[in-house]
Formats: structure tokens, sequence, C-alpha cells
């Protein structure tokens, strides 16, 4: 096929699927334009493609409102989503490049390089040089910040009132998300058996929504870590309006926790920013923290499968969202833990209740995208909806999944003061 307009030339990228149309800024058209139709409105829409004719070309197109697709709900593009899965991104043979050069220049379009999304995206792989080596403290603290040092008025309209941002467990199918998160902190605290006068240590804590649990409906005294700032500034000032004495965040990474001796240890979110290569180390300091016969639950999206192709960092979730995540399959997590010495009792699957959670988060995005947009920009916001309706299109597919996994440090004398049969259910 000889690419003849602007708008073939991208339908041609997007492998000319079925009932999907392209409405060029030239005017030109091409494909089904009684189905899903894109519009691009001006050249850097183009400029963007052509320079990253993968998601991230077009995700910048989208974000910057050079691209549109009509009827698209921002705040859960989930159908379109879904679409886009069938696509299959590809460039026109080097035969065609005279005509698609004579095309470009016509239609304004300049083929160079375009830049970054400013306060989007994460510094190119070179810029990171000089943001310290990768999971190393420094570089992690600005990837934190990236991530959750948006506003914390945004993620209240996005999150709900559990201010929290992690899988929630559906004890029914009619319970709403503030109820299905607080039986997620229920079950956590259940599976680490806690009791009035324990200590517990919260890494990864967030706003501080397990430490406030534990504290509240168990008796424990806590201690939550996390490398935001707005994160842990939140939860103080929520510990201190509900007289919650016992519980105390701390804005600091977790590896500078000098206390030992925790009866119990929660890590709920907090794996998939550590760094595959860091699991012996992550997970000594963990246990190194437990008294004998002390409890760890460990948290965190893993991939289905230990064969799974890994995050690319050009991706649009590590570009836009999760600076350095990584991910590795349940079995990588559990060998891991026992590697260094702590007995695994329990191993549990939630890929069905993400999807559920995410979905929920979709729905707030939409009922408060006015204001949303208003706090933190349009562009964020876009990133947003793409980044949930894109997870829960993926939870659903069974392409991610959440594990839970229950370890003990057992003693030298093998006493785990663990149950026959556990009791949490």
């Amino acid at each position: 096929m000889t690419t003849r307009s602007l708008a073939g030339t991208i339908y041609q990228v997007l492998g000319e699927p079925d009932g999907v149309g392209v409405v060029g800024h030239d005017g030109s058209t091409a494909g089904d334009l009684g189905g899903k139709v894109m519009r691009l409105h001006g050249p850097r829409a183009v400029s963007y493609i052509a320079s990253h004719p993968g998601q991230v070309g077009f995700a910048r197109a989208y974000l910057q409102g050079d691209l549109t697709v009509d009827g698209m709900d921002e705040a859960f593009p989930y159908e379109e989503l879904k679409l886009m899965e069938g696509f299959d991104l590809r460039l026109p043979p080097l035969r065609e490049l005279p005509d698609l050069v004579r095309v470009a220049r016509e239609a304004g379009v300049k083929l160079t390089e375009m830049p970054p999304l400013p306060d989007l995206e994460t510094p190119s792989e070179l810029r990171k040089l000089a943001h310290g080596i990768r999971h190393g403290k420094r570089r992690d603290a600005e990837a934190i910040s990236h991530h959750y040092d948006v506003s914390n008025r945004f993620y209240e309209m996005l999150l709900g009132p559990s201010m929290t941002y992690t899988c929630a467990v559906w004890p029914r199918e009619d319970a709403t998300l503030e109820e299905a998160q607080a039986e997620k902190y229920d079950l956590v605290c259940r599976k680490l058996d806690l009791k009035p006068g324990m200590r517990l240590l919260d890494v990864g804590c967030g706003w501080g929504g397990m430490v406030r649990h534990a504290v509240k409906h168990y008796g424990v005294s806590a201690l939550g870590v996390t490398l935001s700032r707005e994160q842990a500034s939140w939860a103080r000032e929520k510990i201190e309006a509900e007289g919650l004495a016992g519980a105390e965040v701390r804005h600091m990474d977790y590896r500078d926790v000098t206390e030992s001796g925790f009866d119990a240890v929660s890590s709920i979110g907090l794996t998939e920013h550590i760094g595959v290569r860091n699991y012996p180390a992550y997970f000594a300091f963990l246990r190194d923290r437990l008294r004998d016969e002390g409890r760890l639950l460990n948290h965190c999206i893993t991939w289905p499968s230990p064969d799974h192709v890994p995050m690319r960092r050009g991706d649009f979730v590590a570009r836009y969202v999760f600076p350095d995540g990584e991910l590795a399959a349940s079995g990588r997590i559990v060998s891991e833990i026992e590697r260094v010495g702590l007995e695994v009792h329990h191993h549990e699957n939630f890929r069905q209740h993400y999807a559920r959670t995410c979905a929920a988060w979709c729905a707030n995005l939409s009922a408060n995208w006015d204001a949303c947009v208003a706090e933190a920009g349009l562009a964020t916001a876009r990133v947003w909806g793409l980044y949930l309706a894109g997870s829960v299109y993926n939870f659903e597919r069974n392409t991610i999944q959440l594990h839970q996994v229950l370890a003990t440090r057992t003693s030298d004398q093998g006493e785990a003061g663990y149950p026959l049969r556990a009791t949490y259910a």
C-alpha cells in the first residue's frame, strides 16, 4: 500500500484496524469513519507519533490535547483501550519513506524528536544517571515523589475517604470501596494475628491507613514509614485529629528504620518500588525487624507467570506513572522470602479484587473530573484516566495479579507461633 494522505499514514501505523477511522488536521481521512474516530488536531500530534510510534507517541499527543477520540470518557477510556489492544502498531516499509516525508511536509509536520512533556514524564535514561543509581535512596525518593506527591486533595477525590492506594478486598458483591478497603486492612491485621500491646511496622505506609486501622481496632502501637513527604504530612494530621495514641508515621526511607523486635511487619504496595535484584536485601531487612515468631505480610502486584516479559522502561506506565517500577511473579516473591529464612504459611491472589478497586477509582475520577482537572491539571487527570482504565483491563484479563504472602520468622527451634489451622478467614 502506498501512503497517499496524512490520515492514511497514521491508519497504517495503527495496523489498519477494523472499526477505526482517522481524521487528519489537514482534512484527510482513512478507515471506518462510522466507528471509533481518532482526530489529529495539528502537526504536533503527528510529530509525537513519528518520534515514538508506539504507546508513548500516541500518549504524548493525547495528553497535550493534540489527539482525541470521539465519544471517549477521559476518566475511564476502557473501551478505547480494549480496542487499542488489537492494534498492530508498525511503521510503513522503507520504500514508502519518500512519500511519507512528502505528505508530512505538506501537512506542516516537523519530523524531529519531540521533547518530553514537562512535569509529567520521568527523566530519560540518560538524564536518570544524574539522579543516582537505580533504586538508590536518592533516586527512589524522587521516583516516589513523582508518583505520590501530586496533590493530597487530588488523591482525596480519586481514592475516597480511606486515602488508600492499594488493592481493596470485597467482602461481598455489593460492598462499597470504603468497606472493601476497611476489609483489606482488617484481613491484614487478622493474618498478622495482631493483639493489644503488640508492635507493628508498616513499610511504605502511604497515607497511614494500615497504621490507623491497626491502632484503632487492634490496640497495637504502629510505626509507618513513607518516602512521600505529602503522604506523611497528611497521615500525621489525620492521626492527631483522631487522637490515636500509639500511631506514628515518619517521612523516611524504610532502610533507615533502626528499631527491631516488632511483632509484625506489613508491606502493602511497596515491593513494586524495590527492584527485583534488591529482593534479597529487602526481605532480609524486614526479617531483621521481626522478633522470633513474628509475622510478615507482603502485598504486591505481580506478573501471572515467571516467563512474563518485564515492563519496558519506555512503556506508558514506566514513563508517566511508575518510574523505576518492577514486578515479578508471585513464585519469585515466595522464593525470595524463603531464601532469607522466613517460613511461608499462606499465599493468596486478589487479582479480581484489584480490577474492582481500579474501576471504583475510575468512578471517583469521573465523578470529580472537573475538580481533579482544576487541582492537578488536565494532562495529569488524563494520565490517571488512561492508567486506571488500563489497570482494570489488565487485571480482568489476568495480565497482572495481586498477591499477599504471609510468613513467620520461625525460631531456630522451629517455633513459628502459627496455629495448626488459620484463624483469619
